[in-house]
């Protein structure tokens, strides 16, 4: 990437071809060579020199014609099936393997260590750190043709990835051919709308038949899925097939109405399909059919499938049409069970012995272990950080983590003014490089079950194959190296090198990758009277250069070296720079000074409640860390100090709606005034309504009181929490939660 810093007697040299595009950095002097291979093998000497070959023909033409490769199960055992040595020498090259994965995955080094110069003479010894390299992909919300699942698979080889986990089926569509029940594609797989916000939230959830004019949707044939299956096998990666169950089945239940739970009233007919808010409908625990129904779906999964595992969902089923459900409960009854719980696990430990009896092995979401966990089953750890995982690694049960704080893809993965929209907080590049999944805590015998590592990708936000790339690039890279290097060889430094030459390979085959890692993070805290402003960059290879007189930043800005002290309103403008050149998006930061800036704010967590006084207004996106949350909220107070007593003529509180999250206005807002913090009277008062508060969208509103002759020093805010959200709301019964950002006193 030509904005990259070079550094000392170092230069990039680079070359590609139409397969792909190969990198090193080649020192000037002979006996300093810094290789670029992602993920960082585990044992590694480099040596004086090069095997010099015509990069275009290495690239273009067989690699084997060059490389001496032997394949012997006897060879190093110590490696394992995917280990491999590799030996470059100024006049061969030398691959030897257990296995021909190994032999893969040696040869895919061999592609990362090409350059003009040849290949660098060097000696490696290296394996992986899990067996378990996974990358799950939702092609439900966000359908995706055959040929991008293709690519994905291509650059998960290069990275060393081995498990494609291939989530076929949830309510955005059905995406798997089944012969026995083709309504499941010819009804299930196709919709209105292409946005899933649009579909979802908005609560549209209408299916159409295919063939339908517009129709968004779409899904695999068999021969599709073959193709697939063929390309991961020359790629030796395991593609690992998921079927939802019992919940995420909205499609499956909009094609045979009659698994649902007898008691359901909600639906208005196959045709248009499911409407209005429906994540409670679920299959018929009590329901026989809904058992034979997807036994027959898992004969074809396992007819078609090869792998030697079978996802079977199990996350996020909501049980209250279980708990009218005569079925269900006479289901209970009969099978001793306590509650709709223990009913769940008897569903999933029914499903996972059809699947053992077909001789494979059944993985499902840590939601397992809220019950008995079926016998043998392997539980992906992804609430929170993955702690349920835990509980089944007790209990003797293999686990994959992926929790969704770190290694859930959709999340922001950068400064959240620049980046498109989605949910979930940040997710940066250092954070995912930064994962170690095994704990301090865990005793031996739990860290031996631990298979490894999986990068998931929900869909909710993506509307085309761009959006895809955006949210898995670069990502993806530092996903591989915390998979396969050893905790104690990584580096963040040699890492980003490498990465940044990936990037180079994966742009020259048109795949868009973010850039987040340049733009800058502010933070704003108060400081004894004064606001302080912070900027960083996940990239220590970088100069931030600013201005505050309105200027774009340029070279001759000022440079950033300490944190920026401000006591009047003021425009921050900041970017990073590297090698004479912007590499980053401009950071245009808008500071407003009023009374109640910078001034001490009083209640719990003060820490938080600063958020209130610092002078910057929160975007459209609530996780940007500009705005202040509560949880419990029946009641919450806050008093900020003007220290000494002023004339208020308005008090205005900025409160975010993003209606998807539950996230609205309170049901009331109240503020006081007093003169010594004890005694307070009340200055005005709004309430609003259960219409004005659930209000679908996204959006800020800004709560303005206007205060005629108020004089004080003292101003208290209190809200009432607005309660849990309505049954037709898209997360029912869920507590609503108010987000607020700043408190101006003018």
């Amino acid at each position: 990437m030509k904005n990259c810093l070079l550094s000392g007697l170092t230069k990039w040299i680079i070359r590609g071809s139409s397969s792909c595009c190969l990198a090193i950095l080649v020192a000037c002097t002979p006996a300093k060579v810094q290789l670029n291979v992602v993920p960082l093998p585990n044992d590694m000497e480099i040596k004086t020199g090069f095997f010099e070959v015509d990069s275009a023909q290495f690239a273009n033409e067989s690699m084997d014609k060059f490389i001496t490769c032997r394949i012997d199960s006897a060879f190093n055992r110590d490696l394992g099936e995917e280990g491999y040595n590799l030996s470059v020498s100024s006049g061969t090259i030398r691959l030897n393997a257990c296995t021909e994965k190994g032999a893969f995955y040696g040869k895919q080094t061999l592609k990362q260590l090409l350059s003009s110069r040849g290949i660098p003479c060097v000696e490696i010894k290296d394996a992986p750190r899990f067996s378990y390299r996974g990358l799950h992909i939702d092609v439900s919300r966000h359908f995706f043709p055959k040929e991008e699942i293709i690519k994905l698979l291509d650059e998960m080889a290069y990275y060393k990835l081995n498990k494609f986990h291939f989530h076929l089926t949830d309510n955005g569509g059905w995406r798997i051919q089944i012969d026995k029940y083709p309504r499941l594609t010819s009804m299930g797989a196709f919709r209105t709308q292409c946005e899933w916000v649009e579909w979802w939230d908005k609560k549209d959830r209408t299916y159409l038949p295919e063939g339908t004019p517009n129709a968004y949707g779409g899904y695999y044939t068999k021969e599709d899925i073959r193709e697939i299956l063929a390309h991961a096998e020359k790629l030796h990666i395991e593609v690992i097939p998921e079927i939802e169950m019992p919940a995420h089945s909205n499609a499956a239940l909009a094609s045979y109405p009659l698994l649902a739970c007898p008691v359901v009233d909600k639906y208005i007919g196959v045709l248009p399909g499911l409407g209005g808010a429906h994540a409670d409908i679920i299959y018929c625990a009590g329901n026989d059919s809904v058992y034979t129904f997807l036994e027959g779906v898992i004969d074809k999964i396992v007819d078609l499938f090869p792998s030697r595992y079978i996802h079977l969902g199990g996350d996020e089923a909501w049980k209250v049409n279980w708990k009218k459900c005569p079925r269900c409960q006479a289901r209970m009854k009969a099978e001793g069970l306590k509650n709709e719980e223990d009913l769940q696990g008897y569903f999933m430990a029914r499903m996972a012995r059809y699947v053992q009896s077909k001789g494979r092995e059944v993985m499902g979401w840590d939601e397992l272990t809220n019950t008995d966990i079926p016998e043998d089953a392997i539980i992906f750890g992804w609430q929170g950080r993955g702690q349920a995982a835990l509980k089944a690694a007790k209990l003797g049960h293999r686990f994959v983590m992926t929790p969704a704080l770190i290694l859930y893809l959709i999340r922001y993965q950068g400064p959240q003014w620049f980046e498109p929209l989605t949910y979930f907080g940040n997710n940066t590049l250092k954070d995912v490089y930064d994962y170690e999944p095994v704990q301090k805590e865990w005793s031996p015998a739990v860290e031996k079950l631990l298979m490894g590592v999986q990068a998931s990708l929900w869909t909710e936000f993506c509307n085309k194959p761009e959006d895809v790339d955006y949210l898995l690039f670069p990502r993806l890279s530092a996903l591989a190296e915390g998979a396969w290097t050893q905790t104690d060889r990584k580096d963040w430094q040699t890492y980003l090198k490498a990465m940044d030459r990936f990037n180079e390979h994966i742009a020259a085959k048109g795949i868009v990758y973010a850039r987040s890692m340049y733009n800058i993070q502010h933070t704003v805290t108060p400081v004894d009277g004064q606001l302080q402003v912070k900027l960083e960059c996940v990239r220590p290879d970088v100069q931030i250069h600013y201005t505050t007189d309105g200027k774009e930043p340029d070279l001759q800005s000022a440079l950033y070296s300490e944190p920026l002290r401000l006591t009047t309103s003021k425009t921050v403008k900041a970017a990073t720079f590297a090698n004479g050149e912007q590499i980053g998006k401009t950071l245009v930061l808008p500071v407003e000074w009023n009374k109640a800036t910078a001034k001490p704010i009083l209640g719990s967590n003060t820490e938080k409640l600063k958020l209130l006084v610092n002078g910057v207004r929160g975007s459209l996106k609530q996780t940007d860390f500009e705005w202040c949350s509560w949880m419990n909220n029946d009641t919450i107070s806050f008093t900020v100090d003007l220290q000494k007593k002023e004339e208020i003529h308005t008090v205005t509180l900025g409160c975010i709606t993003v209606y998807g999250m539950a996230v609205h206005k309170p049901a009331c807002i109240r503020v006081a005034v007093s003169d010594n913090n004890r005694n307070f009277r009340l200055a005005g008062e709004l309430h609003y309504s259960q219409k004005e508060i659930f209000r679908e969208g996204s959006y800020v509103d800004n709560c303005s009181f206007a205060l005629d002759n108020v004089q004080a020093r003292y101003v208290r805010i209190t809200l009432c929490g607005a309660g849990l959200c309505p049954e037709n709301h898209v997360r029912p019964g869920q507590e609503a939660r108010p987000f607020l950002d700043e408190l101006i006193i003018e």
